[in-house]
């Protein structure tokens, strides 16, 4: 086995892609990899300083870490999202790509069988696996999500270089069989996207527990010719003949109020 060496990890995942026939495969196979080609050569890095690994519904490379990390991500929030729009506008529904996006840094060796070893690869495939990422491409209109390491973000997002901005990456928690994983995500979070406009449907949140279901307005009640439309009436009244109250209405009083 060589020594390891540090690399920039990028991994870029087909959505579904199990659920597509033989041929769909296929075509989806050339898609992802023509992309990815055009998106590094985008960022300026040529086939010499960097090495693939084909993992059927998803490729991951090795690059050299001389290469600019900043354009790599750059690349990744820019040349992706529009390749991925313009390709998808031309294929069928079956044929149309989305991608989950990891981009991370560490120590990788390569063995004699060209088997790539290295836990910060491991946790950037952790990354990449992450409920959390799967949960934002789902959700989002996009057709590409992306995370990166908290190495990445310490290093070269936090700078907030051109192309590449801070204020859109959120802070996340991943939970993976070797412990939870500081990561950043690329857009906002569930809790953070719009409420639906009024008159339509609230939907489920990403934990799956619908919101709650607006109170309704305070009924009117009649007491002998005066109508009550609220107030707070506590222990026993007598005497309600007439007259109008208005506000949030309570009736009771120490448990077992009545109003008469």
């Amino acid at each position: 086995m060589n020594d390891p060496v540090n690399s920039t990890i990028l991994l870029l995942d087909i959505e579904k892609y199990s659920e597509r026939d033989d041929v769909e495969q296929a075509y989806l196979r050339r898609m992802l990899y023509d992309l990815t080609d055009r998106a590094l050569l985008a960022a300026g890095i040529d086939e010499t300083r960097r090495r693939r690994a084909d993992r059927g519904d998803s490729v991951m490379e090795l690059i050299d870490a001389n290469c600019s990390v900043i354009a790599l991500l750059r690349a990744l929030l820019t040349e992706v999202p529009a390749q991925l729009r313009s390709q998808n506008r031309r294929a069928s529904a079956s044929a149309q790509m989305r991608l989950r996006g990891v981009v991370a840094s560490g120590y990788v060796a390569v063995d004699g069988l060209d088997g790539w070893v290295g836990s910060d690869l491991n946790h950037a495939c952790r990354l990449l696996d992450a409920e959390l990422l799967r949960t934002a491409l789902r959700e989002r209109p996009d057709d590409f999500a992306l995370c990166v390491s908290d190495p990445v973000y310490r290093g070269v997002v936090r700078h907030s270089h051109t192309g590449v901005p801070a204020e859109e990456f959120r802070s996340v928690t991943v939970d993976s069989k070797n412990g939870p994983l500081a990561a950043w995500l690329h857009g906002p979070l569930a809790s953070e996207r719009p409420h639906p406009a009024s008159g339509e449907e609230d939907a489920p949140s990403a934990s799956g527990i619908a919101p709650a279901t607006p109170q309704q307005p305070a009924r009117a009640f009649d007491f002998g010719g005066a109508t009550v439309n609220g107030g707070v009436f506590g222990g026993t009244n007598h005497g309600i003949g007439g007259g109008t109250f208005s506000g949030d209405i309570r009736l009771g009083g120490g448990g077992r109020g009545e109003s008469r």
